[in-house]
């Protein structure tokens, strides 16, 4: 759906390029991150595939075929949401979405029932310039799926949400997924990229330093260990490990090689009241400090 070799590109004016010599595929079905901070060039490369931004250098062939040369009709397989939502203030959310299908050629969906699946059912009828910034990202959402796209392009699907629409947000993009749709995410929301993505590209100052499942990262630099927290008391283990203790909870970590068979570990559970076992593969927040040595901002 996706493939780029040695993209870059630089903005008039500038000293050095937004992005460069990116390489990385996106396979039908998939859905493919951009995790990093903000200007590290993640808005720049969607830019790129979609088409707002020309003159880049390197290859770039979106939907099995070369950019540079997109027909119009090539638009109407892609959707996109931006991260700042730009609708017609003073149309309803519902005359936006009735205006944007008027568009396409092929057929769309029911803007009523986009506007349903996005949690804006109710509002349809208020003008957007009403709307708070959570219901322009929403209403972004739903006219991204106007036409029913092959290749869906979302740029912080989710900031300005609260939980509740994060959530149903995440689930939408996953039932378009399993619908047989492509989607290609950019955030730099750790919780986004580790829920809905299936591979992950850790971008930093306009170059990617890794791609991989969240599993894998998290694997990768992880320690195969597991740690057991439990509640204090009088008892002592004979054979000890090293714990911290927190307002009455303690906890050891043990080897996951060979935990079956280590006593201490066995003893532990026998002996003491255990709260949690949680294994210690790395969050995606240290991998990403691991590899790039920077922080999400």
């Amino acid at each position: 759906m996706i493939e780029t070799r040695q993209l870059t590109f630089t903005y008039p004016k500038a000293d050095t390029p937004a992005v460069r010599d990116l390489e990385f595929t996106v396979a039908p079905g998939e859905i493919f991150g951009f995790l990093g901070p903000s200007g590290s060039g993640k808005s720049t490369t969607q830019k790129v595939l979609i088409g707002l931004l020309e003159g880049y250098g390197g290859e770039v062939r979106v939907l099995d075929k070369d950019r540079a040369t997109w027909a119009p009709d090539d638009y109407e397989r892609i959707g996109v949401s931006f991260e700042t939502p730009n609708h017609f203030l003073k149309l309803s959310g519902l005359e936006n979405l009735r205006y944007f299908a008027a568009l396409y050629r092929r057929p769309t969906r029911s803007p009523q029932s986009l506007l349903e699946s996005v949690g804006l059912a109710d509002d349809g009828a208020m003008s957007v310039g009403k709307y708070s910034k959570g219901m322009k990202v929403r209403l972004s959402i739903a006219r991204c799926l106007l036409n029913n796209p092959d290749l869906m392009f979302l740029d912080e699907p989710t900031m300005g949400l609260d939980p509740v629409n994060a959530q149903n947000v995440k689930d939408l993009i996953r039932a378009e997924q399993q619908a047989g749709k492509t989607v290609f995410l950019t955030t730099h929301d750790m919780s986004v990229a580790e829920e809905l993505c299936d591979r992950l590209a850790f971008i930093v100052d306009g170059r990617i330093v890794r791609i991989d499942s969240p599993r894998e990262l998290k694997l990768q630099h992880g320690e195969r260990a597991v740690r057991v927290e439990y509640e204090s008391n009088d008892g002592m283990l004979a054979v000890r490990v090293e714990y911290e203790s927190n307002d009455g909870i303690e906890h050891q970590d043990f080897p996951l090689d060979g935990l079956a068979e280590n006593d201490a570990f066995r003893r532990l559970l026998r002996e003491r009241h255990v709260q949690t076992i949680h294994s210690r593969e790395a969050s995606l927040a240290e991998v990403f400090i691991q590899v790039t040595g920077r922080e999400l901002e």
